[in-house]
């Protein structure tokens, strides 16, 4: 018999059915469990995306500094950090919402755009939360698939925007594909957004990408649509496990809305302390990316030397087509003290995610896919 997943079993309480029914997050591995599973002390470290070079030294100062007063409640509003974004993009601050990582707030724009019954729309492979936030919110979800050559379907996703969605979400630079929309994709995209549609531009690895790819920003707001454009501290800047991240919107009254729909106090003092030392030391950041990127290339190409599909990326991952169950291959790697991220979404299932690391751990990965795929 099918079990109810609005009612836990043995009880009279009653679950809302939107969230018991919530698809699972795939966060990736524990470096415990990976240490655990392999009996070694040092993993690579592959499946989040994190910055293999950590943060700005002047990060760690401002932690240390009398600034950081743990005894006290952080700013609710997070001003200083909205004025040193605004200066950075160019925005007032009024346009500006802080996050607990950029997923607060893709769970702020669902919850204050989105009632039972709505319709969002998104691509796949999916970032999970622009589809489980979305869902949680009593909204269906619509996922355009990517094309046989991984990159934007452009005609499908103006062709699902013509059907007026509450919501899009699209990542660009794409998590976890890899590839960023040029100007005339955007542009188009864009025009062809309803009034009646929130168009949500998730950039959270925009510093990976090329220098010619567009700034969402400017972008938007030139065309004039309603739109939240998404970005994080959390990967180019080294600073995941503090988690903050930040919406910029098309005016102070959607950004009021979506404050209004997320927690007071949601951005602690530290993270509040680190992303503004953050920005005071772009030079750091810039010098990191541009590691990893050349980094990025290397492993591209010695992941095609093996017979490897691997998607375009203009981030700080790659995303590849291991023609094998990615699962069991995730699995092998652990032994071998490496994390990746295999993709768990239908039709994807030979796909993994992986991190660019240090030179050391990318040669790692690269020998154990060779021994691995070779069986």
């Amino acid at each position: 018999m099918a079990t109810n997943p609005s009612r836990r079993p043995g009880s009279a309480l009653t679950f809302n059915p939107h969230v018991a029914a919530l698809p699972t997050y795939n966060a990736g591995l524990n470096v415990a469990i990976a240490r655990s599973i392999s009996g070694r002390e040092q993993i690579a470290r592959l499946g989040s995306n994190e910055n293999p070079y950590g943060c700005s030294p002047a990060v760690q100062r401002a932690l240390s500094s009398a600034a950081f007063e743990p005894w006290r409640y952080a700013d609710p509003a997070c001003r200083d950090l909205r004025v040193a974004i605004g200066t950075k993009v160019g925005v007032a601050p009024e346009q500006i919402v802080a996050g607990n990582g950029s997923e607060e707030l893709i769970a702020a724009i669902s919850r204050a755009f989105l009632v039972p019954g709505a319709a969002a729309t998104t691509v796949v492979p999916s970032f999970g939360l622009h589809e489980i936030e979305p869902l949680a919110a009593g909204a269906s979800v619509t996922k355009v698939p990517m094309t046989a050559e991984l990159g934007f379907d452009v005609d499908a996703m103006e062709r699902a925007l013509s059907l007026a969605p509450q919501i899009f979400f699209l990542p660009s630079p794409w998590n976890p594909v890899g590839p960023a929309l040029g100007l005339a994709a955007l542009e188009r995209l864009a025009r062809a957004t309803s009034p009646s549609t929130l168009f949500v531009l998730d950039e959270a690895y925009r510093e990976f990408a090329d220098p010619s790819t567009p700034d969402g920003i400017e972008v938007l707001h030139r065309l004039g649509i309603a739109h939240i454009v998404l970005r994080t501290f959390s990967k180019a800047y080294g600073l995941a496990g503090l988690r903050v991240g930040y919406a910029v919107c098309s005016d102070a009254e959607i950004a009021r809305v979506v404050a209004a729909a997320k927690p007071p106090f949601n951005v602690n003092a530290a993270a509040q302390i680190a992303a503004i030392a953050a920005l005071e030391d772009e030079a750091w950041m810039k010098d990191s990316v541009a590691r990893i990127r050349e980094e990025r290339e290397r492993v591209r190409k010695a992941l095609v030397d093996l017979g490897l599909r691997v998607a375009p990326s203009q981030t700080n991952f790659l995303f590849f087509d291991s023609g094998v169950d990615s699962a069991k291959l995730a699995t092998d790697l652990v032994r071998d003290g490496i994390i990746v991220k295999a993709w768990r979404e239908a039709g994807y299932g030979q796909f993994l995610r992986a991190t660019i690391g240090l030179p050391e751990e990318n040669d790692h990965l690269v020998r154990m896919l060779a021994k691995h795929l070779a069986r």
